[in-house]
């Protein structure tokens, strides 16, 4: 306790400082692959995937991402061992940002699009193991959450699959795709606006201190589908349709069309990412600020301080315009030939199956979702449109990810415990 009240104020400093480097390095990695299907599609320039980036993703870390928060800063340790000795969970959440930040760095540095999800909760282990004891890890809520980057790559895949196939069956394959797709990409349109609505209203606004019924819920969520549907619709009224063009590439005019639904992609998967992800970097910030408040509590409940996930919101965008342009090319166009109706399906879904996933409190990885996406869209289209090799480097680093994070937290762990006790 003795150490929380002489320090306390470093803490806090460190935890910011930690946690902004951590937010710095999300931005930098995980947010290019919330862009890169829109990038590699051509639907988006780098610098208009930036501007929208930082809008969505600051929102979504604001207003929807408070429930995975809850589950890193509480779900992943047991502390009940250590409720006379506060300042080792304060050094191994600073260690763990810390750590989990440098692997992101180094990883961004080479185009690995690794996930921070793997990154923060493998330096969690990594610091609970040594400065508390194996006991101390919820193996079972780790358990769920490995499963989970198991599965959310599996369904996102899927869904891609089933959203591009539709795609094909309603627009491409028939002998009037122009036609076809004028009518019904303004409902893939709704459906987008739709179901990121629903899910954020239900699940995500309640640590803002907004709460309606269901069907209020409902309500609004279908009024926001309707109104990017018609402003969709207006804006694919507007498109210049040239015949010449499809001579080389017989859907170039239908690709157009769907370069305006990828815009409203794009901006969902962003919001999602920020609700999904900013936890990742946040998590162990709201830890230290709610022990160092508390003179030491670390049992007591703490209201989620809203600069916290401003700080958060702040580092991604950051990171993404100083560091993102080489993660965005190894998804955007190294794993498989994205159009923007391939890059629309791949969007949509890792978009969907993250913002339910944020909607439980389950920290999975949007790198994991997005590839998996990507790749239910290059299947769709037969395994010899897949880069094997990519894939292959992809799946490695993923693999590192985990025990590099841990090591690197426990040798900062070490190092905060010689340099404040």
């Amino acid at each position: 306790m003795q150490i929380i009240n002489d320090y306390g104020t470093i803490f806090l400093l460190l935890a910011g400082l930690f946690g902004l480097f951590m937010a710095w390095g999300i931005g930098a990695n995980d947010v290019a692959n919330a862009m890169a299907t829109s990038v590699g599609s051509k639907a988006l320039t780098i610098k208009q995937a930036i501007i929208i980036a930082a809008v969505f993703e600051f929102a979504g870390a604001v207003l929807a991402g408070g429930s995975v928060t809850k589950t890193i800063r509480k779900g992943i340790v047991d502390t009940s061992g250590i409720l006379d000795q506060p300042e080792l969970l304060v050094f191994g959440m600073l260690a763990a940002l810390l750590a989990a930040g440098c692997w992101l760095l180094i990883a961004s540095s080479k185009g690995w699009p690794v996930s921070t999800t793997h990154s923060i909760v493998g330096a969690l282990v990594g610091f609970s193991m040594v400065g508390i004891g194996m006991d101390a890890v919820q193996w079972g809520k780790v358990g769920s959450i490995v499963m989970s980057w198991v599965v959310s790559p599996v369904l996102a895949g899927a869904m891609s699959f089933m959203l591009f196939k539709s795609v094909q069956w309603l627009i491409l394959d028939k002998r009037n795709p122009i036609e076809q797709a004028k009518r019904y990409v303004p409902f893939y349109m709704f459906l987008v606006g739709f179901i990121v609505s629903l899910v954020t209203l239900f699940k995500g606004l309640k640590h803002v201190g907004l709460e309606m019924t269901a069907n209020q819920n409902y309500v609004i969520a279908t009024v926001i589908g309707v109104a990017i549907m018609l402003v969709g619709k207006w804006f694919i009224n507007r498109i210049q349709i040239d015949p010449k063009a499809d001579r080389d590439f017989h859907y170039t005019n239908v690709e157009k069309i769907f370069a305006v639904l990828m815009v409203v992609t794009s901006c969902a998967m962003a919001f999602a990412h920020g609700s999904n992800d900013v936890a990742n970097a946040i998590g162990p910030v709201a830890a230290v600020v709610s022990i160092v408040t508390s003179g030491g509590d670390i049992a007591g409940k703490s209201a989620l301080s809203l600069w916290v996930l401003l700080l958060g919101g702040a580092g991604i965008v950051i990171g993404l315009m100083m560091y993102g342009k080489k993660v965005i090319a190894t998804v955007g166009n190294n794993i498989t030939e994205l159009t923007p109706s391939r890059g629309f399906a791949a969007t949509l879904a890792a978009a969907t199956t993250v913002v339910l996933a944020s909607g439980t409190g389950l920290p999975i990885s949007t790198t994991h979702t997005l590839v998996g996406a990507v790749l239910g869209v290059g299947i769709a289209r037969g395994l010899a449109a897949l880069n094997l090799s990519v894939i292959r480097n992809i799946f490695l680093s993923w693999i590192i990810t985990l025990p590099a994070g841990g090591i690197l937290a426990i040798i900062f762990f070490y190092l905060l415990k010689a340099i404040f006790s």
